[in-house]
């Protein structure tokens, strides 16, 4: 039903589209009278014919320095826009919350519920709430000011790229190994402070950092759920009943223990209190 309904109303729109040329070639051929009996058809006083316009799109060389500078820029933006999914997953709190949840799916044995939508959905609204200060601060004194026209696009980006850098650094503050381990790899001396780590080296020690601890979140996680799989599965050799998958059995319990143990909000607040400030 809907299919064809969208098909009347695109052949609806293609006749209004057609007709309108038609009738500005009858109404230049006829501009005083009618054809065969047939009433001419104006365009009524105040009203304008469909127009649609002309793009184009023109390439040429560039005439100075600045428009070289500009057309750069331009594929820089392009790039940034195109690579700015990996940006938010790998340089965000989404990465450990989309594999803590994951972790959590498995553990309570579930295969369908939640679908991977529901959870990388609840991924993303709690990486903003997470981000929310880098977020402000980014928009505050990159994004304002240069849309104001007070600093330009280098300054812009070093507004943007701090408050970022901050939050990546902090979370490997306490176990600083990753880091480490990139300056080694790099040839490049110990640092002593923020300031002395490249960006191209915190990106990688920080993605690699939230990895072990998302790892690590879902091994606690999956201990009291392999308990009462074993026990299930010895229970049901006990009594004999060795074909019968100990998955259905042991599912319910674990889904009764981590309702009542409002699993949901215990996991939502000690993951938010991970990252700190909170």
């Amino acid at each position: 039903m809907k299919k064809r309904l969208y098909v009347i109303v695109l052949v609806a729109v293609i006749g209004s589209l057609v007709s309108f040329p038609v009738a500005a070639q009858d109404a230049g051929a006829n501009p005083g009278g009618t054809t065969g009996g047939a009433a001419q058809t104006t365009t009524p006083p105040g009203e304008q014919a469909l127009q649609i316009p002309f793009v184009n799109f023109s390439i040429r060389q560039p005439e100075n320095n600045q428009e070289v500078a500009f057309s750069l820029q331009l594929l820089l933006m392009l790039a940034v826009l195109s690579i700015a999914p990996s940006i938010i997953i790998l340089m965000t709190s989404f990465l450990r919350i989309a594999i803590v949840l994951d972790f959590v799916k498995r553990a309570l044995s579930l295969q369908q519920v939640p679908p991977n939508q529901v959870l990388m959905g609840i991924a993303l609204f709690l990486t903003v709430f997470i981000m929310w200060p880098v977020i402000s601060d980014v928009y505050d004194n990159a994004f304002v000011p240069f849309s104001n026209g007070d600093i330009g696009i280098e300054q812009a980006y070093q507004n943007f790229e701090k408050p970022v850098r901050l939050f990546m650094y902090r979370q490997m503050e306490a176990d600083p190994a990753n880091i480490r381990l990139f300056m080694r790899m790099s040839n490049l001396p110990k640092p002593n402070n923020l300031s002395d780590v490249p960006t191209r080296v915190l990106i990688p020690a920080f993605i690699l950092h939230e990895l072990t601890v998302a790892f690590k979140i879902g091994i606690l996680l999956y201990i009291p759920f392999i308990i009462i799989d074993m026990v299930v599965a010895s229970t049901l050799m006990s009594m004999g009943m060795i074909m019968l998958p100990p998955i259905m059995i042991s599912m319910p319990f674990k889904l009764i223990l981590f309702v009542l143990v409002d699993g949901w909000g215990l996991l939502t607040q000690q993951l938010v209190a991970s990252f700190g400030g909170f």
